[in-house]
This record gives structure tokens, C-alpha cells and sequence, in this order.
């Protein structure tokens, strides 16, 4: 595996325990006896969990994209998903300055996602531009 491949790979599992963590977080009240406002029973939110399946499972098949697949055509539907990522990750951390109270220890957390997210981008954004032997398809 090359390089760049290397680096993409290794900044999308950095991202997914970055995001793992954030949602670690979110829970950590109730290992102090304190309660959290979520069910898996309610059936309005069963629409936010798939979202939340997706969400972590297009990096790994991302991942695994980059080592099996070299064409320019997913190349360039990588760096498209790093950038969707990217504005996701800007989105959830503004939403996040509405919440009250501010909880700052994930506010910093998704500003650090936010930051590898954008070296993942400029990365992605490389690996787009360099020429390989493979085809053009």
C-alpha cells in the first residue's frame, strides 16, 4: 500500500476512535449515577441510529476502498466523502454551541475531529491528484 494510502487509512481510524470517544462521552454521566434522556425502546429514534450505522460504517468501507482500489474514479469519490465529512463534523460542532449547558470538553474534541478531518482532506486531496499505472475507469 502506498504512502498516501497509508496516511488516509491511518487518519480515518484516528477520526472513527475521535468520534467513538465523543460518543463515550455523551454517556459517561451514567457511570456516575447520573441519567442520560435516550431509549433504544422509542421508535423516533430508531431512523437517528441507522444514520449513526452509516455514519461510522463509510469510513471503514472507505478504508477499505483505499487499500483494494486505486482508480481515479474512487479517488475522487473519496476525497468527495473526506469533504462531506468535513462539513458534517463543522455542523455538529456549531449545533454543539446551542446546547446548554456547554459541555467544552466535547466541543474541544470536535474541533480536534474537525482539524484531522481537514488533514484528511488535504491527504485524500493528494492521493486525487497523484497519477497511478491503474486505469482511468
Amino acid at each position: 500500500m502506498a504512502k498516501l494510502q497509508n496516511k488516509i487509512v491511518t487518519l480515518w481510524t484516528i477520526f472513527l476512535l475521535g468520534t467513538l470517544f465523543h460518543t463515550q462521552l455523551g454517556l459517561m454521566p451514567l457511570f456516575h449515577g447520573q441519567t442520560i434522556v435516550h431509549s433504544h425502546e422509542a421508535g423516533s429514534i430508531s431512523w437517528i441510529l441507522w444514520l449513526m450505522l452509516l455514519f461510522f460504517l463509510l469510513p471503514m468501507l472507505a478504508m477499505i476502498g483505499c487499500i483494494f482500489n486505486e482508480s481515479h474514479r474512487y479517488r475522487v469519490v473519496h476525497f468527495g466523502l473526506t469533504v462531506i465529512y468535513s462539513v458534517l463534523n463543522l455542523t455538529h460542532l456549531v449545533m454543539d454551541l446551542f446546547v446548554t449547558p456547554i459541555a467544552w470538553y466535547q466541543i474541544a474534541l470536535m474541533a480536534i475531529l474537525f482539524g484531522i478531518g481537514l488533514i484528511l482532506n488535504i491527504v485524500a486531496y493528494q492521493w486525487m491528484k497523484k497519477h497511478s499505472l491503474v486505469s482511468y475507469v
